[in-house]
Parts: structure tokens; sequence; C-alpha cells
């Protein structure tokens, strides 16, 4: 049932990367109970960052909803909030209140300027954190402005993604030390993280500060997206050397000309003039054929080519057939759970469940009598 199988995790709803952390810890196995506010979230069955989890609703304004809360992590391995700094404490849910009842707790903490420094308790969002960083100056057309990376690279890759690593980095401490910890998961920090290689180009003369100029960023002629004669695209990306000689001969480009600019360590003004010269004739090539048409030509060479699929073309093509990388939850489709074990292998996904579904039975595991829920759910302290 996933390798996190046997783990209690109880999330207080957020949004954004909050519930993408979420989802990865239940896709692999670990129970995660979510705790919400009732009547949010009314698309919860589709929603994707929501599955697999069940929902106490609650009203954390509420003193007996703190309680009962706090009752709740002397029996989890981890808890995550994505407040800003300082919510949680003054709800009386901090890490402090949550580690003075459970010692071996692991608290999670999602927010996106981090919990201290001059912005930590400012608005933001995706786009602002990841400007901090370097990344979203450099995505871009050479010369152009910032392109926003929808909010992968910041939310889910900064975001999410880093407070999952996060908490199960804690969890096997505490698995060790009989000690748990807080997790400071700020997207910030995160983006920074994926900028790792982007400063090792720069010191070594492949990365610069004008948006667009970096070989992987779509400067180079054979690292970027072309259009096709149908209006739709393919992506080529021949940085090798023994690649970009067969990107020639599959795309019957001139040899003389192209095969002397090849990638090399030196990316000067000069060589982006190339570039920008050689990019200008592939895609007049390119756009004597369809997608399709190139796909019978390049599609599983060494070229490595790709088709730019849409997220409805996505789950139709053969390989992510092939390996399952989509799912029907509940006639909806939605990426499989990743990443994939030998032995622990995660089960199929579950819809997401209206907030309040699951108080009865989460309470009751958790050891409240029938009396203590039948009067929580008179004081408003549980819907």
């Amino acid at each position: 049932m996933g390798p996190l199988h046997g783990l209690k995790i109880i999330e207080l709803a957020s949004i954004g990367p909050g519930p993408f952390c979420g989802m990865m810890l239940a896709d692999l196995g670990a129970e995660v109970i979510r705790v919400e506010r009732p009547g949010s979230n009314p698309q919860v069955s589709v929603d994707p960052l929501a599955r697999n989890r069940k929902s106490l609703a609650c009203d954390l304004k509420n003193p007996d909803s703190v309680a009962m809360v706090l009752r709740l992590v002397e029996h989890a391995d981890g808890m995550f909030e994505g407040f800003r700094p300082g919510v949680a404490e003054r709800l009386g849910v901090g890490p402090d209140d949550c580690l003075a009842r459970n010692s071996k707790l692991v608290y999670g903490r999602m927010t996106g300027w981090g919990q201290d420094g001059p912005l930590a308790r400012a608005a933001g969002h995706d786009i602002n954190y990841i400007s901090l960083t370097g990344a979203l100056h450099a995505i871009g057309p050479l010369h152009g402005k910032p392109v926003p990376p929808l909010n992968l690279v910041g939310d889910f890759g900064g975001g999410g993604m880093l407070l999952a690593y996060g908490m199960v980095c804690g969890l096997l401490s505490a698995a060790r030390t009989g000690e748990g910890q807080v997790v400071d998961a700020a997207i910030v920090d995160g983006a920074n993280t994926l900028m790792a290689m982007m400063h090792g180009l720069k010191a070594i003369g492949l990365h610069d500060d004008v948006t667009g100029s970096s070989c992987l960023g779509g400067a180079a002629h054979f690292y970027d997206t072309y259009e096709t004669r149908d209006g739709k695209y393919i992506s080529i990306a021949s940085i090798e050397p023994q690649f970009y000689d067969l990107l020639i001969d599959k795309a019957g480009l001139d040899r003389e000309r192209f095969a002397p600019h090849v990638f090399d360590r030196t990316v000067d003004d000069e060589t982006r003039a190339h570039w920008s010269d050689l990019k200008a004739e592939i895609a007049q090539v390119i756009q004597t054929k369809t997608r399709d048409e190139w796909c019978e030509i390049m599609q599983g060479s060494d070229v490595c080519f790709a088709p730019v699929l849409t997220s409805t073309e996505a789950p139709d093509h053969e390989h992510n057939k092939a390996r399952n990388a989509f799912v029907d939850v509940g006639g909806h489709i939605q990426p499989a759970p990743a990443p994939r074990f030998s032995r622990t292998r995660a089960a199929e996904p579950r819809p997401g469940v209206a907030p309040g579904v699951d108080s009865h039975a989460v309470l009751q595991d958790a050891g409240f009598s029938e009396q203590d829920i039948r009067e929580l759910v008179r004081t408003g302290a549980v819907f």
C-alpha cells in the first residue's frame, strides 16, 4: 500500500503547495487527515490535490476544536500547515503546542518567504517567490521579458515537493532518534535550490544574466521548440555531439552549415548570433512537415525529440499509456502516483471527499468516545 503505509499525518488545510505535499504523502501510503473548514473546496472530488485523504471538518477559532486537534497530534507521526508565520501559534496549534503533546512529531511549515526575514509576513504568490531567486529572470525568450512557468517551479517543485521531502527526512530522523522537529519549507528556498545547476553553469560561462540566453533556456538552435506545418509543436534537445549529428541527418539539414555549431563550452555574443541564424533555418525546415510526420521520423531515436502535447493529448500518448502514467480517479483523468516502487507499490488513488465526511471515524480512531463526539458536534467544534 505504498512505502509510507503506517504513518499518520495531520494536514491543516491550505492552498497550492500544502495540498500538493499532502497528495504526495497520501499517494505513497501515509494516512493523511485533512483538517478543514466545513463547506470549503466544493470541487474536491475532481481535485487531484485533495485525493486519498480523510477529512475532519472543524473551526480552529473554536477552543474546543483546537483541543481536539492537539489530542489527534498525540497519535500522529507528522503534521503540516501552510499559514503565514505566527498564525498557527495564535490559533494554539503551533510547533511548541504540538511538540509539547508529542515530542516525536515532525511539524512541517509551508510558506512562500520562510519563517523569518524582512518579507516573512508579506503576502505573495509563486511568481514573486521565484522572482527573488533568479529563476524567473532566466525563463523567457532571448532579450524578451521573463515568462511565468505556470506555478511549477515555485508552488510545486520548490514548495510542496520540498515540504514532502522535508517531512520524510524528518520522519526518518525521528524513527532513529525518537525526537521530532520543525521543518521550515519556504518556496523561495526551494526555488533557489532548483537553480543549483544554473549557478554551476554560470561559474563556467554557460549562463549569464540575460533572459533566455542560456543554452537550456531556448537560446540554442539545438534545444528549443519548433512549430510544425499543422500549427503544433515539437521539442528538440540535441545537446551532445552524437545526438546533434543525428539531428542534422534526420532533419535533412545542411551538414556543412550546421556541423561546426555543436554545443561547446564557449557561449558568447558571436555564438548566440550563430544560434539565432541556425534556429531560423531549422524553423523553416520543421514547418515543412506536420507534427505526426516529424514523430514518424524522429520519435524513439537519439535525436532527443518529443512532440509538445497538450494536457488533453498527453494521457493518450503511447509511452504514457504503456507506463500507466495517468489514472482514472472517479471518472476524471489524473497523474498517477510517483515515484514507483518495486515492492511497496502505491494503491489506486481515491477521489477527494467533502469536508467532514470522515470526522466521526477519525475521532473514533483517535479514542474519542461517542459522548465526546456528540459534545464536540453540539459546541460546533466539529462538523
